[in-house]
């Protein structure tokens, strides 16, 4: 199969869109070549010449001669308009915000089907990580049980200070935020969110099941204080923010994104800094584990590089899985062994939430309780707010 040469419109020049633009000049057996950049700002300094940028979208929309849109911008609301426009203009689009396809995956869907033009997201996962062509291409959604992994790069340098380091979470997430790993409002990362919109995609593209965001619940490393972090440490244990989906005994699917205690049996054990890593887990293959930088310019860059490689020959998501599934549906009956800090005061009546209990301890101020909880009652509890808690996973109990 010949390739197709391809002109690009590119949104967007920040890190990721110059590490695009200095990799694309490093490959050109691609056949791919940025015709036009679009950026807002017009008194920034840039790597390279002013001739190269517009300050108009559609210098890029109206132009014939680009067939592919790359969207590399951080506002989820501008990429919708960029992403939507370009489908609907019959135009090819590579994008990498995560927080957008989540929010509008069916009907980005929908506008492919309709125009007959691809949409390509690979960097919106986890960087330089090929998983979701794998999902789509490799795994058969009946032999697949679970999904399991570190998809934000951001937590997981914060998680492995506090361990590499004896830092509190508070000193860890400064260091994060001095080196660009985190944002000075970093909630979107430290809250599980950005884990969550990825885990959207994800279950997606293994089970064939589309949810909502607010179908899927998220518990982030915010309120990780010392109890946990030195219950971890006593049991040689590290704390990983850890988004999965499964398969239940009765073929439904339960998803969440939660931190976990991982021991070094744990193939997410030695994922540490901005690296993810994922477990695959199917019905005769058993576990395959897919690690990668999940940060940073080249990382990203070299995800949106394979996608625009992919157009050059056609290439698009077939969504097999989603036209398969009909009676799939995304369940909270499941039963999980946590760990919950609690504060004092509230220990009796937290316990009355959990089906059995394992531990229980308590000093001067605050406590905690290892048992078994059902997502649905661990879900009350992370939402009523007049609790201060925090949860870490141990297990799932069945």
């Amino acid at each position: 199969m010949s390739r197709k040469k391809l002109n690009i419109g590119l949104f967007g020049f920040g890190c990721v869109g110059f590490g695009l633009y200095e990799v694309l000049q490093k490959t050109p057996g691609l056949k791919a070549n940025i015709k036009n950049i679009c950026v807002k700002d017009r008194n920034k300094t840039r790597e390279i010449g002013v001739e190269n940028f517009t300050f108009d979208k559609n210098d890029i929309f109206n132009d014939p001669e680009i067939n592919v849109i790359v969207e590399l911008i951080d506002d989820a609301d501008a990429a919708y308009e960029i992403v939507t426009t370009a489908l609907k203009s019959g135009k090819a689009v590579v994008s990498a915000n995560k927080k957008m396809i989540a929010e509008h995956f069916e009907e980005l869907l929908e506008l492919q089907r309709k125009h007959n033009v691809p949409l390509l997201y690979e960097a919106a996962c986890c960087a330089s990580m090929p998983i979701i062509r794998n999902l789509e291409e490799y795994y058969d959604n009946d032999l697949l049980e679970s999904i399991q992994g570190i998809v934000n790069g951001s937590t997981n340098y914060i998680l492995t200070k506090t361990f590499k380091e004896n830092l509190s979470y508070d000193e860890a997430l400064k260091q994060a935020q001095e080196k660009g790993f985190a944002e000075s409002n970093p909630i979107l990362d430290t809250g599980g969110f950005d884990a969550k919109y990825k885990l959207l995609i994800l279950l997606a593209h293994s089970f064939g099941y589309i949810a909502k965001p607010e179908d899927l619940l998220n518990i982030g490393i915010n309120n990780i204080g010392g109890l946990e972090l030195k219950y971890a440490r006593e049991k040689g244990l590290k704390i990983k923010l850890v988004a999965q989906a499964f398969k239940n005994n009765d073929g439904n699917i339960s998803a969440f994104v939660i931190p976990k205690f991982v021991d070094t049996e744990d193939r997410l054990f030695n994922v540490d800094d901005v690296f993810n890593g994922v477990i695959t887990k199917t019905s005769f293959a058993d576990e395959q584990f897919f690690v990668g930088k999940g940060a940073g310019a080249h990382p990203t860059a070299s995800a949106v590089l394979s996608d625009i490689s992919a157009l050059s020959y056609d290439y698009q998501y077939e969504y097999k899985k989603i036209a398969q599934q009909e009676n799939i549906s995304l369940s909270d009956d499941v039963n999980l062994k946590v760990f919950l800090r609690h504060q004092i005061e509230d220990a009796a009546t937290l316990k009355k939430h959990f089906s059995t209990i394992d531990e229980s301890y308590l000093n001067h101020e605050s406590g905690y309780i290892t048992g078994t909880i059902s997502l649905e009652n661990l879900r009350n509890i992370h939402f009523d707010e007049s609790f201060d808690k925090s949860f870490v996973l141990l297990e799932i109990a069945n």
